[in-house]
């Protein structure tokens, strides 16, 4: 029996620092003696006893393999929470404060303060003239706002080290048209400062990143407008930065190239790269982007998750749409008694539980009205960004 003892008390040797291993061997040693739990009077009936109960071999190495695993818990929980501490220390991708910039008497930026954290797409949305230009301006260098900060990584915007750590794919086609692809890639990668093998390697990835391997030695003047425009944005990601304004990359390009590009885009989040996406089509916000911020009359008026300004903007509500047949005017007069308004020949209703349809039909039925159609319609995005701004996006 004791040698049995001595065995696992051997085994736990191996496993833990001289410290431990003699203050551990002390405690199981006496657990494991007969006598810490029989007394000193111990014949072979009640060490038979002990030994059928107790099953010594099998008990501690149970208690051993608990003891590991609560060793790497510990090791685990430490690391993570290095981690953590680690990247609440680390400085943001961008991080804006309080930016105001004039033109004369238009005030286009009125005291902006916003974050971008790591492996997110950002996605900024405003009407035109809301300001959306300007910010991008002065995230990139290109405006010097009259106060506040914007900071790359903790480096001030336009600082060289800030720059190097950015990439910009702007609105209009910055290609040199009689260059080839790899040319063109080329010499934005020198720009950067990338040269040798690791332009020759960003060369390669870009290519294959934006699907352009069968037009790499192809001038971008025989390009079609969508492989432009993915040239368009490898060319502001050669130098492999680890934040990237994207204004409206997708403007005028094929259904194809604007799917590859969201595919870019989601690679580049899974590589860690932060993204500000500026766009005018409201259903690839609402695919790509988390968080999102809507801008108008150069201030931030809201800002999160899609569902969060659902949520900010709506509540719970829904909307419902009656359209009634076209002689009835007294549909318009019926529908604001309801409480709801008519817009186009459609009464509006907003309502909170979709049983509440049934009693506007009944209503409708009792004054006689003819329906023509019913729909239920839920508040998406485009829904917050018209009660918000009361226009439509691409205005």
């Amino acid at each position: 029996y004791r040698g049995s003892a001595r065995r696992d008390i051997q085994a736990l040797d191996h496993a833990e620092d001289n410290a431990e291993r003699m203050q551990r061997r002390q405690h199981r040693f006496r657990l494991l003696t007969p006598t810490a739990h029989c007394g000193s009077n111990v014949t072979p009936c009640t060490l038979g006893a002990y030994r059928a109960t107790f099953q010594p071999s099998e008990t501690l190495g149970c208690d051993l393999d608990r003891w590991h695993a609560a060793q790497g818990l510990n090791r685990l929980r430490k690391n993570l929470m290095a981690l953590f501490h680690a990247v609440m220390d680390s400085p943001l991708p961008l991080k804006i404060e309080s930016l105001h910039k004039h033109f004369g008497e238009v005030e286009a930026v009125a005291g902006i303060s916003l974050e971008v954290r790591d492996c997110t797409c950002f996605g900024l949305l405003g009407p035109n003239g809301a300001g959306k230009s300007t910010m991008i301006r002065s995230i990139v260098g290109r405006v010097q706002p009259d106060s506040g900060s914007v900071s790359i990584f903790g480096e001030p915007a336009g600082s060289a080290e800030g720059r190097q750590m950015m990439g910009w794919v702007p609105q209009d086609l910055a290609l040199y048209s009689l260059l080839t692809c790899r040319e063109n890639l080329e010499a934005f990668g020198r720009f950067h400062g990338v040269r040798g093998s690791a332009l020759r390697e960003a060369i390669r990835w870009c290519i294959e990143w934006a699907g352009l391997s069968g037009y790499a030695d192809k001038p971008v003047k025989a390009l079609s407008g969508g492989l432009r425009r993915r040239l368009n944005v490898a060319a502001g990601v050669i130098h492999r930065p680890r934040l990237v304004l994207m204004d409206e990359p997708t403007v005028g390009v094929d259904p194809q190239s604007r799917n590859r590009i969201f595919e870019m885009v989601a690679d580049l989040r899974s590589q860690g790269t932060a993204v500000i996406y500026t766009t005018h089509y409201m259903e690839e916000a609402e695919r790509l982007c988390d968080p999102i911020a809507i801008m108008d009359h150069g201030r931030i008026i809201a800002q999160g998750s899609k569902e969060e300004l659902v949520a900010q903007s709506f509540g719970g509500q829904s909307d419902v749409l009656i359209h009634f047949a076209a002689s009835q005017s007294a549909s318009t007069e019926w529908a604001r008694a309801q409480g709801g308004k008519v817009e186009d020949g459609v009464a509006h209703f907003s309502i909170a539980q979709p049983p509440e349809i049934a009693l506007l039909l009944e209503a409708a039925a009792r004054a006689n009205l003819e329906i023509i159609d019913v729909a239920l319609r839920r508040p998406n995005l485009e829904s917050v960004f018209l009660q918000l701004t009361g226009r439509d996006l691409r205005q």
